[in-house]
């Protein structure tokens, strides 16, 4: 794997060049994968560090990015302040359950939890751990033992080298992270224990996973070319979906109407109401790649850009207008804010903009 940085990764939705640094034997790993056991450090230029996802706790929002740095604000996003985290790799994607649950996942294989609403943060998985998980499946399951002894060597010989790229997780004990390479593991406990998931995914290629979500009883990911993969047993068997679009999907967006918004490469946005049985294409007539998507309270949908456009659609995602005004850094994440205004995550930190006038601040 080739060394990127995140700002590569945001150039196509985190990851198109996916993130990494030159392998190593496992057993080195702690030496040699230093920012895995060194605290984020605290700077003044960690408000205009690039961010790579902002999500909401309660009123908090909290964004997240390169060299570990999370950042908070308790004012719509008018100001923010760095939180306290244990690492210094970068963070990709980040969820909150609540106000006070939230994960946080990223570089070698890094899953962070807070239960303060992000104040402070403790590190419950990074890519040190994830030959003995994977090792532990073998022994559990025997039908699939093989798979898992492949990811254990490949593990081993690269080292924790293989990010995190999205998380979903439906309660404060429920969740599943997925990543690079067909990386993915689930916890039924808040984090405190992993199950790999990955020889269970129809995925013979290994393609990196950018996104998964919960659409009714459905767990649905998303990947490299056209992948789209589906689960109607709570994750035990995933089927392959037929997929509209053959590029890369770098993100999904379940919305409060129960329908799936898959996006990705030179603009594709689908729509799904049957939890991806059958997509209809969402009309974005954007030649760059989307690279996040949110739903606001009146069920508005917005995407965004790595070129920096928004998008907005009002008729559950069947068509979208670009909005008007200047045009934003390119977008990595977005959320909704308390005010109705979004908050981007980007190349220069964390922005603010109204929705409904022509800058942000």
């Amino acid at each position: 794997m080739s060394s990127s940085r995140s700002l590569i990764a945001l150039a196509c939705m985190l990851c198109l060049a996916v993130a990494a640094i030159p392998g190593s034997a496992a057993t080195a790993g702690a030496q040699r994968f230093g920012v895995l056991q060194q605290a984020a450090l605290q700077s003044p230029k960690a408000l205009s560090s690039t961010m790579l996802a902002v999500a909401a706790a309660g009123k908090r929002l909290v964004a997240v990015g390169e060299r570990g740095i999370v950042l908070l604000s308790d004012d719509s996003g008018a100001s923010w302040r760095q939180a306290a985290t244990p690492v210094q790799t970068s963070l990709t994607a980040v969820q909150f359950v609540d106000e006070r649950h939230g994960w946080a996942v990223g570089h070698l294989g890094v899953v962070l939890h807070s239960g303060d609403g992000g104040e402070t943060w403790t590190k419950q998985l990074d890519g040190l751990q994830l030959p003995a998980l994977f090792e532990q499946s073998a022994r559990a399951d025997a039908a699939a033992a093989p798979a898992y002894l492949d990811y254990v060597q490949l593990l081993a010989d690269d080292g924790p080298d293989k990010p995190f790229l999205a998380l979903h997780f439906q309660d404060a004990k429920r969740g599943i992270v997925v990543g690079a390479y067909n990386l993915a593991l689930t916890t039924e406990d808040g984090g405190a224990t992993w199950v790999p998931l990955s020889a269970r995914l129809p995925n013979p290629k290994s393609l990196h996973l950018y996104g998964v979500a919960v659409s009714g009883r459905s767990i649905v990911m998303v990947g490299e070319q056209g992948l789209l993969l589906r689960s109607d047993n709570g994750g035990r068997d995933f089927a392959v979906l037929d997929s509209p679009y053959k590029g890369s999907w770098f993100g999904l967006l379940a919305t409060r109407g129960d329908r799936l918004l898959v996006y990705g490469l030179r603009g594709a946005a689908y729509v799904s109401a049957d939890r991806g049985s059958s997509w209809i294409q969402a009309s974005t007539e954007l030649p760059v790649s989307i690279s996040g998507a949110a739903e606001l309270a009146d069920g508005t949908l917005v995407l965004g850009s790595s070129a920096g456009d928004l998008l907005v659609s009002r008729d559950q995602g069947r068509s979208f207008q670009r909005r008007g005004g200047p045009q934003q850094p390119p977008i990595a994440g977005l959320v909704p804010t308390q005010d109705g205004a979004l908050a981007l995550a980007g190349l220069r930190g964390p922005q603010r903009l109204e929705l409904n006038a022509s800058a942000a601040r």
